[in-house]
């Protein structure tokens, strides 16, 4: 049988709707069974508790449990890994961090490209350091701090969560533009850090804003700036360290990805509730104790921000001749 020529272009041109069709149908219908969010890290720190905030309300909101999956290891590239691996259908999101953009250049050999094999999502957190020093310290501005240790070249040391972490790195920025000879002491995690610097083993720290503040109000620490572009909330006082040194910043961040080839309506579907959960009251304020703020992003605006940090950090991972633990 022969289709008169206008009845075969409609049916072709009907044809070749469906899978578009489809695939918008599928992400309406999206999630149909659990999803996973794969952290690279301990539960307990403030990307782990934020996933599982936005893991829950995602829950409420979509229909279908969200499950946080702690795989710890290699500085986060073992969870990343097994996101990179996962099947593309939006059921398998992996936190993201900017340990992810430190990791591209500080580990010779990975098993993937971050930025090639992870599909941006949605922001969730941004928070900024503080830079503070022991009270002995005979330092209360970072212009003074900078003037102290060009005098005494090496004798002061900075203490750090460990190799590649950003309390590591944002010392590696400082330690560049100021010009100063500082000693990197590494170790296993903030709070052993933290004890030695009150200890006053080492001189100074770029410290998390939640294991400072209230060591700041007892006097135990000297706080000198915050490591963000601008002035933080819960310091309102305290100068930025770029107020001393222009174009100084040190924010970390978290957020979500998933495997390359994640269907684009089910990341534009997750990247709206994301950004929904982020503006509701209760998930701000449980945001701001710990420390850090929300971090509303499009998938575009993250990918830019997952760029241009690969390149930042690119640079002083070289510049130091960094390497992973």
């Amino acid at each position: 049988m022969k289709l008169p020529r206008r009845r075969f272009l409609h049916l072709a041109a009907g044809a070749a709707a469906l899978p578009a069709v489809s695939r918008v149908a599928w992400a309406q219908a999206y999630p149909t069974r659990p999803v996973r969010i794969i952290v690279g890290f301990a539960a307990g720190g403030i990307g782990d508790i934020a996933a599982r905030l936005i893991g829950q309300w995602l829950a409420n909101r979509l229909g279908q449990p969200f499950v946080i999956e702690n795989r710890v290891g290699a500085g986060t590239n073992i969870a990343t890994e097994a996101v990179v691996r996962a099947s593309p259908d939006g059921y398998t999101l992996l936190c993201i961090t900017s340990a992810n953009v430190i990791n591209a250049t500080l580990y010779d050999k990975l098993n993937f490209n971050f930025i090639r094999d992870i599909a941006p999502v949605a922001g969730t957190t941004s928070l900024p350091l503080v830079m503070v020093v022991n009270p002995s310290v005979p330092a209360t501005t970072v212009p003074e701090l900078i003037a102290y240790a060009k005098a005494h070249p090496g004798r002061i040391s900075f203490a750090s969560a460990g190799n590649g972490t950003s309390s590591h790195i944002a010392g590696e920025l400082f330690k560049l533009m100021a010009g100063v000879n500082i000693v990197h002491v590494p170790y296993r995690g903030t709070p052993p850090a933290t004890t030695d610097l009150i200890g006053g083993q080492v001189q100074v720290m770029f410290n998390v804003m939640s294991s400072s503040v209230e060591h700041i109000k007892t006097g135990k620490l000297r706080a000198l700036a915050v490591t963000s572009a601008t002035r933080w909330d819960a310091l309102l006082d305290l100068p930025t360290v770029g107020d001393f040194l222009p174009g100084y910043e040190a924010t970390t961040w978290n957020g979500i990805g998933a495997p390359k080839n994640t269907p684009a309506e089910i990341v534009d579907k997750l990247n709206k509730e994301i950004n929904a959960s982020l503006t509701d009251p209760k998930i701000r304020a449980r945001l701001a104790d710990l420390g850090t703020m929300a971090l509303i992003l499009s998938p575009a605006d993250l990918g830019k921000v997952i760029a241009d940090d690969t390149e930042k950090w690119g640079k002083v991972v070289r510049f130091a001749n960094l390497k992973p633990e």
